[in-house]
């Protein structure tokens, strides 16, 4: 008997048409449209605790507000309120508005404040600089003023297990870690302690965590605030090269990726998708103690993003390849050199070409202005 396909959903996200199974948040239709025209990756809502890999997670950090202009075809009212793209699931007829709303832009601001209330600046010393979910969220979205006057709010670093360190300062309580501590152990050790402005991630009865999938968290964390011991202090990551491997594995996929100083692997981290999210969970075996070429077979480098700081001027131009509308602008916009002309060394003529030059300037202005 034949499987009959779910009939597809038809929404309009920015202008933009798309059509999802039933079922798919917003969120996931940004993408997709993404996913099928690199150029507008830039509609797709920035997402501080959404994690595909996690399907509890969403709904906490606010950071993908967007419009629902039209609910659906059978009630075009729009929604009264924001809502979070990450979990409110599409209706047929939806119209979204997220980058073309003025409310929704001015919303993300507010919302960068309100996560840089507590948060240090510490990103000069942080090992997440550089692939910080929270620095990109700022830049992209967020004021160059504050309001907060207050004393922030600060906690000692706490060693989670041999391998990992909770810095709750810089924490902004996004969950990921907690939930996928749920997913990947049966006996979960740590979680959000307290209420309000006090709550923090912590451990009961200051328990460790040595699950052997552990090191995961670090790389859900999206600001620096669960960081690697092994890694810390070593480089920043824009100076090292990341080459994709793989080894066998009797716990995990063994898929990773390798960060090179040199000849030295510094770290290891699971493989991420275009959202920055891990693709498979590895082990720890994998993770902290596989740290020479000779454990791995390489598959070759690491493809990044041409926005993202990694490329900076230095990786693989063949791989990631500078756009040339700067060559473009230039050329159309700038008037040509005239390497002709006789290089003058003489102060005098100099001088006198200069104030020939200031006179058929201000004469073409004034001949523009009386025109």
């Amino acid at each position: 008997m034949e499987e009959t396909k779910p009939q597809l959903v038809k929404i309009t996200f920015d202008g933009i048409e798309v059509e999802v199974e039933p079922g798919t948040t917003i969120m996931q239709a940004a993408r997709k449209i993404a996913e099928a025209d690199a150029s507008q990756a830039a509609l797709v809502p920035p997402a501080m605790c959404y994690y595909k890999p996690l399907p509890t997670s969403g709904g906490k950090c606010r950071a993908c507000l967007v419009r629902v202009a039209q609910g659906s075809a059978k009630d075009p009212r729009p929604m009264p309120k924001l809502v979070p793209s990450c979990i409110t699931q599409v209706q047929e007829g939806m119209v979204v508005e997220n980058t073309t709303n003025p409310a929704v832009l001015e919303t993300r601001k507010s919302i960068v404040e309100f996560l840089l209330i507590n948060h240090p600046l510490d990103c000069p010393i942080c090992d997440q600089a550089g692939e910080c979910h929270l620095q990109d969220f700022a830049f992209e979205h967020g004021s160059v003023n504050t309001r907060y006057e207050e004393d922030r709010r600060t906690f000692d670093k706490i060693d989670i297990g041999p391998y990992v360190q909770l810095h709750m300062t810089r924490c902004i309580l996004c969950y990921r870690c907690v939930y996928t501590a749920d997913q990947i152990t049966d006996k979960r050790l740590h979680g959000v302690m307290n209420r309000g402005d006090a709550s923090e991630i912590s451990t009961y009865i200051e328990k460790a965590i040595d699950n052997d999938f552990s090191g995961n968290v670090i790389d859900v964390c999206p600001v620096g605030a669960l960081t690697d011991k092994t890694f810390r202090f070593k480089n920043r990551v824009w100076f090292t090269k990341p080459e994709d491997a793989h080894r066998d594995c009797d716990k995990c996929c063994g898929k990773t990726t390798l960060w090179y100083r040199g000849d030295e692997v510094i770290r290891v981290t699971a493989r991420k998708n275009t959202w920055g999210e891990v693709n498979d969970f590895i082990c720890n075996t994998c993770r902290f103690e596989k740290k020479k070429t000779s454990d791995w077979v390489l598959e070759g480098p690491t493809k990044v993003k041409r926005s993202s700081v990694i490329s900076a001027n230095k990786y693989r131009a063949d791989l990631v390849k500078k756009p040339d509308f700067a060559i473009k602008m230039a050329e159309t916009q700038y008037k040509r050199i005239d390497d002709t002309r006789p290089f003058v060394t003489d102060e005098d003529t100099i001088r006198h070409q200069s104030i020939e030059n200031n006179d058929k300037a201000n004469h073409r202005s004034l001949l523009a202005k009386n025109n």
